[in-house]
């Protein structure tokens, strides 16, 4: 007779924690790869388009006041433009114009380098959302020969630098997600999951405080970085509560909502607010800031300090302007688009032109100089069935890989349904992009198919994917010259503009 004393039960079987890859020598090749490529396609001509060497389209609002605040610390009180957004991206921009002083390379300089650092983000982001390192690099290539990120890259205005945050924020949660596996994982081998019906507390999480900051960062760039907080905020609570559902433990939404929102809450919202009035100490410290008088005077009495309420008649300016530039209201402009053609990039944006004989080097007496913010079309024109697939992969199949670049993307264009009178540009899809091109390296993936496939069915996915890059590098070089502004002939200018809408 055997006796079962002594005999412990094994439990129930742990998950595998799988807190992300390892880098090897190949994953440092292959980033240096695509950060060299990031490097000269955002550089390399990086000046040779100016308005008879002034900045062109908006930059001419943004170039002055980088340059002011090299100067002097501070955007002047202007008679020459709007300021109408936060100053954390022209602090940024200010870089430049210290070290170029008031010249193109001055006002574009940290935007290029914004552009490189996204690439390589995006390139590491992905690896680690899907574990591959070919997909890593599928997504910076199709980033790299995106229309739209390398104009935005290229242009000395602010939306390069939100793209930045935002996508540097998506980054650090994934960080945190992979790494709050290891944590559960070690609290369920030392048997403290078990414990409490709540389930373990994970620690003080660094990588979601760094998430914070970017946001924080974000939204000194442009207001609207307060829809990725949102978004992210609620997308990090998600993985929490699936974190403890996965681990059993016995009240998982309790759990993640006692124990998890409130430190949520403080690094997300909390403290990316007290960063966003950390970036206007310059503003609070100069006394010719913009605005900084607008409220105080002789007999002005109020139990709020003059300079509070002049910072904050400076946001209510912001807030008017922007509300007030309706289509309704009769401000129209050529070049404005609505949300709705935005995802297959329907309606670009101008943002220089100048045809006629006064611009040489394309072979005939009369050329043509452009640059056109336009998505890749063989990049852009999968819009609808890669959405289509990922929504279906990441709501029916619950798949959290497509999940991740999704909510991104959404975050970055439903807001703006709920204001679609507002006057609107296709450059407000720049933040879209880095995802986008994430759930596209995820459908190729599927489509080169798995190392347990048959060999043929392989072979077959992977010529197709292979196919499509070198469709991908086809269509962009086709497209360089309007993207880059290289002078063409007046016959090349007509064969570029594919759709009436882009004219």
């Amino acid at each position: 007779m055997t006796s079962t004393l002594g005999v412990r039960s094994p439990g129930r079987t742990l998950p595998d924690p799988d807190t992300g890859p390892v880098d090897t020598t190949r994953d440092r090749i292959v980033t240096g790869v695509i950060l060299l490529l990031a490097f000269v396609t955002r550089f390399w001509g990086l000046t040779s388009v100016t308005d008879n060497g002034t900045p062109v389209f908006d930059e001419k609002h943004y170039a002055p006041q980088s340059f002011h605040i090299s100067q002097l610390g501070i955007e002047e009180n202007p008679a020459y433009g709007l300021v109408v957004h936060p100053p954390v991206a022209k602090q940024i921009q200010a870089i430049g114009a210290m070290l170029f002083d008031y010249s193109p390379m001055g006002w574009r300089f940290t935007a290029a380098l914004a552009g490189v650092l996204v690439v390589l983000m995006v390139m590491r982001i992905t690896r680690r959302l899907t574990r591959s390192t070919q997909l890593g690099f599928i997504a910076g290539l199709l980033l790299c020969l995106d229309g739209v990120s390398f104009v935005t890259s290229r242009i000395g205005m602010l939306d390069i630098y939100q793209v930045l945050f935002v996508t540097a924020a998506a980054g650090a949660l994934l960080v945190d997600r992979d790494q709050m596996r290891g944590r559960m994982h070690r609290a369920a081998l030392e048997g403290r999951i078990d414990l409490s019906d709540l389930g373990p507390r994970l620690g003080f999480r660094w990588w979601r405080f760094a998430a914070g900051t970017m946001l924080g960062l974000a939204v000194g760039v442009k207001w609207s970085g307060l829809y990725f907080m949102a978004a992210f905020g609620i997308l990090t609570v998600a993985w929490d509560w699936a974190l403890r559902s996965r681990y059993a433990v016995r009240r998982p939404l309790a759990g993640t909502l006692l124990r998890d929102c409130v430190p949520a809450f403080m690094s997300l919202v909390i403290w990316p607010a007290v960063l966003h009035l950390f970036t206007w100490l310059p503003w609070f410290a100069n006394e010719n800031s913009v605005y900084r008088h607008a409220a105080g005077g002789p007999g002005d009495e109020h139990w709020l300090p003059a300079a509070v309420r002049s910072w904050l008649h400076y946001q209510g300016s912001v807030l008017d302007f922007h509300s007030s530039l309706t289509t309704s209201a009769g401000n129209v402009h050529p070049w404005e688009s609505k949300p709705w053609v935005w995802p297959m990039s329907l309606r670009p944006m101008l943002y220089y032109v100048e045809q006629g004989e006064a611009v040489a080097g394309c072979g005939e007496v009369s050329c043509v100089r452009a640059i056109m913010l336009l998505g890749t079309p063989a990049i852009w024109w999968l819009a609808i069935p890669v959405l289509g697939w990922a929504f279906y992969r990441a709501v029916v199949c619950r798949d959290g890989r497509y999940a991740f670049p999704l909510v991104g993307y959404l975050a970055g264009y439903l807001p703006w349904f709920l204001q679609h009178d507002r006057q609107m540009y296709f450059f407000y899809a720049a933040v879209m992009v880095p995802f986008f091109v994430m759930m596209i390296a995820l459908v190729l993936g599927e489509v080169a198919g798995k190392s347990t496939d048959p060999p043929r069915r392989q072979l077959i996915g992977r010529a197709v994917v292979c196919l499509y890059l070198a469709l991908v590098v086809v269509n962009f070089i086709y497209m360089l010259p309007i993207l880059s502004g290289a002078p063409i002939t007046q016959t090349e200018w007509n064969q570029q503009l594919w759709l009436p809408s882009w004219r």
